[in-house]
């Protein structure tokens, strides 16, 4: 069976990935004055004896926001209980959730600028009144029966904060946008990981490691049990520079953290379109991917490296991209200087 499908690899990465989770604030990595609104936040909360404040945390895929959660409901001493805006369709899928739920838990949404518009509307009156309306029957027999709730905290995630209605942000105590780790940042992460993993990483290693990580923990902990592996099939076990410098060129990482499908991007971009302009969906069909997935995956860390431009007219790359790729800049055309 291919890795890729066989659940025995997805669970035993998913396990990895929950043991380098931090449990406690103290723990977390980063994010200095997030972390230093929540810690007041949720020692008021625990002064009080309540259940603290809803919480909205924005920001890219893979900095923390469901770990975060996760440290909320630790110290918060409540239950945690985890969906997504995606699985909940109806009204009655959000009212099936919340009859469930205790005193003190953290209710923690993903995603929750998906949210279907029927639940948002009786998520507005959990959040604010502690209680939802439960519609019983159908047409003109059809009774509304008040159920009150207790007192819990709601924890929504979102990566485009935009998309999330004014009145659903409102009802939020604190709002929290987490940020690109910067490469010492990076290399703490690493360091804990290595710590917890049981294995020696040397300075000069977690140094590349961070270097190639894109700003994001997710990415330098999955890299780091890459080089993990190498060290272990190729080498002492030790991870030392060459098997970080090793393990990332097989992997297909170059040495600013772009990956196969964005130097396929940026190759696709720069070689067969010139520099561009050139639309999404012709960019994508050239590297045989969605549209959305160039969109969400690519395009923010390429447009952040100052390699790509979004233009009206279309997807452009930069003179930094040429560079990058050993090419040289086109005579002509839409060349944009980073």
């Amino acid at each position: 069976m291919d890795d890729l499908t066989d659940p025995v690899v997805h669970d035993s990465e998913r396990a990895a990935e929950a043991a380098l989770r931090p449990k406690r604030l103290g723990e977390f990595v980063g994010q200095e004055k997030l972390r230093r609104q929540l810690d007041l936040v949720l020692s008021a909360a625990r002064g009080r004896s309540m259940a603290p404040d809803h919480v909205l945390l924005s920001g890219p895929p893979g900095l923390g926001k469901t770990t975060l959660a996760m440290i909320i409901a630790a110290e918060s001493e409540g239950s945690l209980r985890l969906t997504s805006g995606p699985a909940i369709q109806h009204a009655g899928d959000l009212a099936a959730i919340l009859s469930s739920v205790s005193e003190g838990d953290v209710l923690f949404i993903d995603e929750i600028h998906r949210l279907a518009r029927a639940a948002e509307e009786m998520l507005y009156l959990a959040m604010e009144d502690f209680r939802v309306d439960v519609v019983v029957g159908k047409g003109p027999g059809a009774t509304s029966i008040p159920l009150s709730l207790p007192r819990f905290t709601v924890v929504g995630a979102t990566t485009r904060v935009g998309l999330l209605p004014a009145p659903l942000r409102d009802r939020f105590g604190l709002t929290g946008h987490l940020e690109y780790y910067s490469d010492s940042e990076l290399e703490q992460v690493l360091v804990r990981s290595a710590g917890l993993l049981g294995v020696s990483l040397h300075p000069d290693a977690a140094a590349e490691l961070s270097s190639r990580s894109r700003g994001t923990p997710r990415i330098a902990n999955r890299l780091l049990r890459r080089v993990q592996d190498w060290a272990e099939v190729h080498g002492d076990g030790a991870l030392s520079f060459h098997a970080a410098a090793s393990a990332l060129e097989l992997f297909d990482v170059d040495a600013r953290g772009l990956d196969r499908l964005d130097q396929a991007v940026l190759d696709a971009l720069c070689r067969r379109f010139g520099g561009g302009p050139v639309g999404l969906n012709t960019l994508a069909a050239a590297v045989s991917e969605e549209p959305e997935t160039v969109e969400t995956v690519v395009e923010p860390f390429l447009v952040r490296e100052g390699m790509m431009s979004r233009t009206p007219r279309g997807r452009v790359a930069t003179a930094v991209a040429f560079q990058h790729l050993g090419l040289a800049s086109p005579a002509s055309g839409a060349l944009f200087e980073a």
